[in-house]
């Protein structure tokens, strides 16, 4: 059973690259490149995205009322946001250096460029950047949580659980008591020599 659940993961993880490589060919369609984290593209690209762009004004004029009535919701998220962040790296820095398990480097997840597309105006620049922060705190504690559970309780749940963490499907099964007590350390080291894959470029400026 292991070896299925292994080797399906294998599976995974090629697609999740094919995935990527797709991902990757979209900088030669729309011409621009990524180098040392940062995005670049030429002058004459930048001034055939702005033919696009269409005015601050002319945007909030034509927005739907019930959009603009639900920015001060959507933006009242961004204080919990910050406690999130916040609160998680406080965590992972006291109690796994306690543990003895890897932190998770902030930055993979912090990924900002949208700003640099010129065919977005002031206001879709700053929501971009708001929901980038967000998909990014989210992803970073779900990281932090899913290296935590690894080390706590690492035991996959009788139910079914929708769009479970990476580690989750290596988890021991649901009432296995001999994996649990003779393996639960090798599955604690795991987490310490586990490589360090799908790095995300840094975060651009």
């Amino acid at each position: 059973m292991y070896t299925d659940i292994s080797k399906l993961l294998d599976e995974m993880r090629d697609i999740q690259e094919q995935l990527e490589r797709r991902f990757d060919s979209a900088r030669e369609t729309f011409r621009y490149s990524v180098e040392n984290g940062r995005v670049r593209m030429s002058r004459e690209v930048q001034e055939l995205q702005r033919r696009y762009r269409i005015s601050s004004l002319r945007y909030l004029l034509g927005a739907r009322l019930t959009s603009v009535l639900t920015v001060p919701i959507i933006y009242s998220v961004l204080l919990p946001l910050l406690i999130v962040d916040l609160s998680f790296s406080l965590f992972q820095h006291t109690c796994f250096r306690a543990y003895g398990v890897p932190l998770v480097t902030r930055r993979r997840y912090m990924v900002n460029d949208r700003h640099k597309l010129a065919y977005l105006n002031n206001i879709e620049k700053v929501n971009c950047t708001y929901c980038g922060y967000a998909n990014g705190v989210m992803a970073y504690a779900r990281e932090i949580i899913s290296r935590t559970e690894q080390h706590w309780c690492p035991i996959r749940h009788a139910r079914h659980v929708p769009d479970a963490h990476k580690r989750y499907p290596q988890f021991f099964p649901y009432g296995d008591a001999a994996s649990w007590h003779e393996n639960l350390q090798d599955k604690r080291q795991e987490l310490v020599d586990e490589p360090v894959t799908g790095v995300q470029e840094p975060l651009d400026k």
